[in-house]
C-alpha cells in the first residue's frame, strides 16, 4: 500500500513564503509525476505544479515566477516552495504521485492534504 505523506503548511502573512513537502512510502517500484494540487472552499481542485516523468517541470500560470516545485524519487520525496505568496493561495495543498508499485500498474495516489493561509 502506497502512501503520501504532506508537511509545511500553516499561517503566512502575504507576501511570506512556506515550503512544502511530500514523502511518499510502501511497496514503490517507480514514481512517474510528481504533482501539488490546491482546492480552496467552494472551487474545484486544481493543479499547481508537476515534475513530469522526464524531470521537467510545469506550472499553473497562478504559480509561475512565485513556487517551485522539486523532486527526489530516489528519496521519494517532492517539494513545493512557494514565495509571495497572496491571499488567493489560499487553500489546501495536496500532493499527488503517480506511482507503481510492485507486482501492478501504474495509479494516482494522494495525500490527506495540509492548509495553507494566507492574511492579508
Amino acid at each position: 500500500q502506497v502512501q503520501l505523506v504532506e508537511s509545511g503548511g500553516g499561517l503566512v502573512q502575504a507576501g511570506g513564503s512556506l515550503r512544502l513537502s511530500c514523502v511518499a512510502s510502501g511497496s514503490i517500484r517507480n514514481i512517474n509525476t510528481m504533482a501539488w494540487y490546491r482546492q480552496a472552499p467552494g472551487k474545484q481542485r486544481e493543479l499547481v505544479a508537476v515534475v513530469t516523468s522526464g524531470g521537467s517541470t510545469n506550472y499553473a500560470d497562478s504559480a509561475k515566477g512565485r513556487f517551485t516545485v522539486s523532486g527526489d524519487r530516489g528519496k521519494r520525496t517532492w517539494n513545493l516552495q512557494m514565495n509571495s505568496l497572496r491571499p488567493e493561495d489560499t487553500a489546501k495543498y495536496y500532493c499527488n504521485g503517480n506511482i507503481r508499485e510492485w507486482g501492478g500498474s501504474p495509479g494516482d495516489y494522494w495525500g490527506q492534504g495540509t492548509q495553507v493561509t494566507v492574511s492579508s
